[in-house]
C-alpha cells in the first residue's frame, strides 16, 4: 500500500511540472518574444499640477481628471435630429469633447426653445443656477448681472480662446463682444449671427412646368404665378380650398423662421419693427413711416387677390409648417436653409415635388441705415464661484475652429452637418463663426468643383457639404440630406453669391436695444392685420402711428435717441 502511494506521489508531482512548464511556454510564446506585462506609469504631483494649469490657461490642454459640469440645455424638435442612440450627454460633439478636453456635461433641466426662457426665469429667481447655460434675452442676462451671479470670463477668454475665434469675433467689429461686456469685464460670451442674406422666395417649380409657367424675373412676376397656382386648384383635394402664398401674421422673420413677407416691404424701402435713421439723420421707429404704409397696401392688394392665403391671421405657426409638408402650398417666404427644414420633411414625402428659390429684391433696400439690437442674441455664461469657467472658451475653440479646421480625427462630428442635426445638440448652442461664412462655404465649395482649389484645402464643414453635394449632382444613393445640402449650400445661397448680395452695414444701438413693450407690439400687429385684410381704411395708419406715439412710443424714441 505504501509502494503504491509512493508512486502515485510521484505521478502527482511529475504532471504538475508538466502543467507548469507548458504555461511557462505559453507565456513565453507569442513569435518567439517574451510578453511583459506594462508597468504603470506613475505621474508625479509635479506632473498632475503642471496638467491642472495647462489644461486651465490654455484652449486646448487636457484636464488630467475629468471634469463635469451641469448644464441648462435647450432641446430641439425630434431629438435635435440626432443620429438613433444618441442623447444630448452622449454625442458626438460630448464624446469627442470628453476624448480631446476630458470634459463632460450633465443636464440640470432641459427644455424646448420655445419653453426655455419660462424655466430659466425660474432657476434665475432661485438662485440655483447650473454651472453654464445659455441666455437668451437681454434682459434675463441683465438680471443675471445686476444680481452678481455671473463668472467673470474675461481673462479666460485671453487664455483659453483660440486665435482663429478670436479672429471670427473680430469680423463683426468690436461691438459684438462689447455685448457681453458690463463694467469692463465679459460676463456673457455672445453668439455670432451671421448674416444669413435676404428672404428668397421658393416656389414649387414642377407645378410652373405643369402648367407651362416661366421662371419669374420680378416679385410681380411670381405672384402672377401663385395667382395661377390658385386658379388652378395646386396642391387642394376636391372640395378644398387652394392655398395662396403662405404667411406668418408676425410679418417680418428672424434668423430661425420662415413665411415672414420681408421682401414685399423691401420693394418699398420699409423696414417695420426695426430702427432706423430717417433722412434727416434722425432715429425713427420703421413701423410707422409711409414707406411701411405703402408696403401695407400693396399686401392688401394681394390678399384681395386671393393671392396671400386667406386664413393667414387664423394660422399658427406648426399649421404654416404643416400646409408645406403636406404639399397643400407652393409659395413661401424663406432663408437660405430652408431646405433644410421644413422643406427636407416635404420633399422626403413626396421627391417627385421640385421647390426652386428665387432672388427677386436685388434693387430692394435691404435693411440699409438700420439699426441691429442684441436683444436677440444668444449667451453663453458661467455661474459665478464654477471652479472652471475656462471650460466654455475650451468647448468654443474645440467645437468650431479645431474641429473644422484642424482635426483629423472629428468625422463624426463633421458627420453631423451633412446630416441636418440641429444645433441645440452641442452642449453649447450657439453657433460661432465668421461673419460672411455663409458665402464663403459656397464659394470655396464651387472652387472645388471647378477644380480651382483642392477638395483637402476644404475646412471640415466646407468637405461635408461637398460629400453631400457631390452625392447629389452624381446621383450616387442620394439622401435627403444631399438633396438639402445641395438646394441650400449650392442652389439658394449661389443665387445670393451670383447676385453680388453684400450684407447692409448696421449700426448696433447696444444696451439702449429700443425693445418693444408688449403693448406696442401688440397694437402694431392687430392695426397692421387689419389693414391687410381691409377691416380698416388705409388712413387707419394715421391713427395708429398717433397712439403708438401716445401709449409710450413717444418717450420710448427720446430715449434712444438720447443714448444712441
Amino acid at each position: 500500500m505504501r509502494r503504491k502511494n509512493r508512486i502515485w506521489k510521484k505521478a502527482l508531482e511529475i504532471a504538475a511540472g508538466i502543467i507548469l512548464t507548458v504555461f511557462t511556454l505559453w507565456g513565453l510564446s507569442g513569435c518567439g518574444e517574451e510578453q511583459k506585462v506594462p508597468e504603470k506609469k506613475q505621474i508625479s504631483r509635479e506632473d498632475t499640477k503642471a496638467a491642472w494649469e495647462e489644461a486651465g490657461s490654455t484652449p486646448y490642454g487636457k484636464y488630467p481628471e475629468l471634469v463635469t459640469y451641469t448644464l441648462g440645455q435647450m432641446s430641439g424638435a425630434n431629438n435635435s435630429n440626432l443620429p438613433e442612440g444618441d442623447t444630448y450627454e452622449d454625442n458626438a460633439y460630448t464624446r469627442y469633447l470628453r476624448q480631446m478636453l476630458n470634459v463632460q456635461n450633465k443636464n440640470s433641466y432641459m427644455e424646448t426653445e420655445d419653453r426655455y426662457n419660462e424655466f430659466l426665469n425660474v432657476y434665475v429667481k432661485d438662485r440655483t443656477l447650473p454651472d453654464v447655460l445659455v441666455v437668451s434675452d437681454r434682459e434675463t442676462l441683465k438680471e443675471l448681472v445686476d444680481n452678481d451671479m455671473l463668472a467673470d470670463l474675461t481673462q479666460v477668454y485671453e487664455d483659453c480662446t483660440s486665435p482663429r475665434i478670436k479672429e471670427m469675433y473680430d469680423s463683426y467689429g468690436g461691438e459684438l463682444l462689447e455685448a457681453g461686456m458690463f463694467d469692463g469685464k465679459l460676463l456673457a460670451l455672445p453668439e455670432t449671427v451671421i448674416d444669413h442674406g435676404p428672404c428668397l422666395l421658393w416656389l414649387r417649380k414642377d407645378w410652373m412646368d405643369e402648367l407651362g409657367l416661366a421662371e419669374p424675373k420680378s416679385l410681380e412676376d411670381a405672384f402672377d404665378i401663385i395667382e395661377a397656382f390658385m386658379e388652378n386648384g395646386m396642391g387642394a383635394e376636391e372640395g378644398e380650398e387652394p392655398i395662396g402664398l403662405v404667411c406668418d401674421t408676425a410679418l417680418v422673420g428672424t434668423t430661425s423662421s420662415s413665411y415672414s413677407v420681408d421682401p414685399i416691404f423691401q420693394m418699398f424701402g420699409a423696414n417695420p419693427q426695426r430702427w432706423q435713421k430717417n433722412e434727416e439723420g434722425q432715429i425713427i421707429y420703421g413701423s410707422l413711416t409711409q414707406e411701411t404704409k405703402d408696403a401695407l397696401e400693396y399686401l392688401r392688394g394681394l390678399y384681395e387677390r386671393g393671392i396671400l392665403d386667406r386664413n393667414f391671421a387664423l394660422r399658427a405657426q406648426n399649421n404654416l409648417r404643416d400646409l408645406v409638408v403636406n404639399g397643400k402650398c407652393g409659395a413661401f417666404f424663406g432663408l437660405w436653409w430652408t431646405p433644410n427644414n421644413p422643406l427636407m420633411d416635404e420633399y422626403e414625402k413626396n421627391p417627385e415635388s421640385d421647390w426652386e428659390p428665387y432672388y427677386l429684391t436685388e434693387d430692394g433696400k435691404n435693411g440699409e441705415n438700420t439699426f441691429t439690437a442684441f436683444r436677440d442674441n444668444k449667451y453663453v455664461v458661467v455661474k459665478k464661484g464654477y471652479e472652471h469657467p475656462e471650460i466654455v472658451m475650451k468647448i468654443v475653440s474645440v467645437l468650431f475652429d479645431h474641429t473644422r479646421y484642424e482635426a483629423k480625427d472629428a468625422e463624426e462630428v463633421n458627420s453631423y452637418f451633412a446630416l441636418n442635426v440641429d444645433p441645440t445638440a452641442r452642449p453649447l448652442v450657439i453657433n460661432v463663426d465668421y461673419n460672411e461664412a455663409t458665402y464663403k462655404v459656397t464659394e470655396n465649395i464651387r472652387k472645388a468643383f471647378d477644380g480651382e482649389i483642392k477638395k483637402e484645402e476644404l475646412s471640415a464643414i466646407e468637405k461635408s457639404y461637398y460629400d453631400a453635394c457631390s452625392n447629389y449632382i452624381e446621383g450616387n444613393k442620394v439622401t435627403v440630406e444631399d438633396w438639402a445640402a445641395y438646394k441650400s449650400r449650392i442652389s439658394a445661397v449661389g443665387l445670393l453669391v451670383d447676385g453680388n448680395y453684400q450684407p447692409p452695414r448696421r449700426e448696433y444701438l447696444g444696451d439702449t436695444d429700443g425693445e418693444i413693450p408688449q403693448t406696442l407690439k401688440s397694437l402694431e400687429r392687430n392695426t397692421f392685420l387689419q389693414l391687410i385684410m381691409g377691416n380698416q381704411p388705409m388712413d387707419y395708419f394715421d391713427r395708429f402711428v398717433e397712439e403708438w406715439y401716445a401709449q409710450g412710443g413717444l418717450e420710448l424714441t427720446e430715449r434712444v435717441r438720447s443714448q444712441t
